[in-house]
């Protein structure tokens, strides 16, 4: 049988777990990424002379990575070193105003019950374990589901399933749901983070997302080397195993043949052919023709109102006095609603924001040593960096991006912490700045926002509609977030072998020259 060839077409989360499996299954495996290295938006960037990851912070539901490693016969701790973490994050509403969550569910009880009172603390009890029935509910028959449809998810959920979700309200928005669980303003806002986990507003997406509380509780660890190491560790992995990575390659346009995909071509014109492709990239990407005419019709386009959440990121290796820090913080201001309003019907940076601090140099506590450490403020922004700059439209000029940090950062201090970033210890990341690292995007993060029960069956799958041509990453089913783009990876992995193993006893009786049959470019990327 002819050696069997794939392009994988970025270098994502996504797109190493299927080179990785592919690989390891004997596939021929080039990987090409415009980037000078792997991990996409779990990519790692110099601020204050200092490398830190500018993306993903929190490494969770571990199963996942043990499943896509134990396919390739390794396991997560021979690659990577994690640590648990007991605090998952500290929110502040004020100096005098702080909460911790803890990964022990009865910790976390008696902290709301000193911070809020009894009766809140036994409504987070009941929060929790309804979050642990939905998870218990969802996780067979849609995260590890190729691609769910209403009808097979309402089969394979079973009674107990619907009985769940149905005393849930899946109708029902997570903002709605929050406020029948809590009555403290402030827990609504602290659980309602949940949905931006996912580039939505609680406002409009599905109570079902409340399962993000068990994925917590199962587990939050820190790398040692941040999340970009993650991604070099699986790259590593995939390279030992065969597959071939090109770095600054971009590629400008998938190859058609006879109604299928058989290759891709560079911006320099090179030609490299395979018998599949593999998209790991946001699939507005492809319907914008940003990777050929041919390429459009493999997935419905995403309209700019349906993006997810972007940001504005301050990455910062800067001093910090007043607030104790623990890795992950988020500090919210009063009016939330008004946040989501501006960011998804107004289009325009937040007045009053959520920031979210991760101090990438702690884990429960104060850094090991005094002096500058690694910082990420990070404030949520709608998705509008392909707005032209100069037009009345774009909200984004140099006043309105200074006026938005002016106001955090004193946030910042009436909370109790001392930050302020410089020119000279800080990189800031706009939207504008996301689109252009990922093209279509807007600068969206999370690809189609989770907003709606529906959106779940919108995304597609790992097959899209051109034959040949799969597909990974945040923007297709089970979603966004670093383990569930791992899993569309492994799931890609699955339908691409099917595929070749369908089209290899196809080519058995095919004519000399068909899909399968290497050219001389094909040789060359080996």
């Amino acid at each position: 049988m002819a050696e069997r060839h794939v392009v994988v077409v970025g270098a994502g989360i996504g797109g190493l777990s299927s080179a990785l499996l592919l690989a390891a299954q004997g596939v021929r495996v080039t990987v090409l990424e415009r980037a000078g290295a792997p991990g996409g938006k779990m990519r790692q960037v110099s601020a204050g002379g200092q490398p830190m990851d500018a993306g993903p912070t929190v490494f969770t539901m571990r199963w996942i990575f043990e499943a896509i490693l134990a396919r390739a016969g390794t396991c997560v701790d021979d690659v990577l070193r994690t640590v648990p973490l007991n605090v998952l994050a500290r929110h502040w509403w004020g100096p005098d105003q702080v909460m911790d969550l803890h990964a022990d569910s009865t910790r976390s009880q008696e902290a709301i019950g000193r911070f809020a009172g009894a009766a809140e603390a036994q409504r987070f009890a009941r929060f929790i374990e309804e979050a642990r029935r939905v998870y218990a509910a969802l996780e067979g028959p849609y995260i590890r589901a190729t691609r769910p449809t209403l009808l097979g998810l309402s089969r394979d959920l079973g009674l107990g399933g619907l009985a769940t979700l149905a005393q849930l309200g899946p109708f029902m928005s997570m903002w709605r749901v929050l406020a029948r669980h809590f009555h403290d303003p402030r827990l609504q806002q602290l659980f309602g983070r949940y949905a931006t986990y996912c580039g939505a507003s609680p406002w409009q997406a599905p109570a079902t997302l409340m399962l993000i509380a068990q994925v917590e509780m199962d587990g939050v660890w820190a790398v040692e080397g941040g999340m970009h190491a993650v991604a070099r560790a699986f790259e590593q992995l995939a390279a030992s195993r065969g597959a071939k990575f090109q770095y600054s390659c971009e590629v400008r346009q998938v190859l058609v043949r006879n109604g299928r995909a058989m290759g891709v071509q560079t911006s320099t014109g090179e030609r490299i052919e395979a018998d599949a492709v593999l998209f790991n990239g946001d699939c507005a990407a492809l319907a914008e023709g940003l990777l050929g005419d041919a390429a459009r019709r493999a997935v419905a386009p995403t309209q700019p109102a349906e993006r997810s959440l972007s940001a504005l990121t301050w990455l910062m290796h800067a001093d910090t006095r007043g607030a104790d820090l623990v890795r992950h913080n988020v500090f919210f201001d009063a009016d939330y609603a008004s946040e989501f309003a501006d960011i998804f019907k107004r289009k325009q940076l937040p007045r009053q924001a959520t920031v979210y601090v991760c101090a990438h140099d702690r884990l429960d506590g104060a850094p090991s040593q005094r002096g500058p450490e690694r910082l990420m403020a990070l404030v949520n922004a709608p998705a509008v960096g392909d707005t032209q700059p100069g037009t009345d439209a774009d909200p984004f000029s140099d006043t309105e991006i200074a006026q938005c940090e002016a106001s955090r950062f004193a946030q910042l201090r009436r909370c109790g912490l001392d930050l302020s970033p410089t020119p000279a210890n800080s990189t800031l990341v706009t939207p504008r700045e996301f689109h252009r690292l990922f093209p279509a995007t807007g600068g969206a993060l999370y690809g189609r926002a989770s907003h709606g029960w529906m959106v779940s069956f919108k995304r597609p799958g790992a097959a899209s509609r051109l034959p040949g041509l799969f597909l990974a990453g945040g923007s297709v089913h089970p979603g966004p977030g670093v383990p569930m783009a791992a899993m569309s990876g492994l799931q890609a992995a699955e339908a691409l072998m099917e595929h070749l193993d369908s089209t290899s006893r196809w080519s058995r009786v095919a004519t000399s020259g068909g899909m399968s049959t290497p050219s001389a470019t094909t040789a060359n990327t080996g």
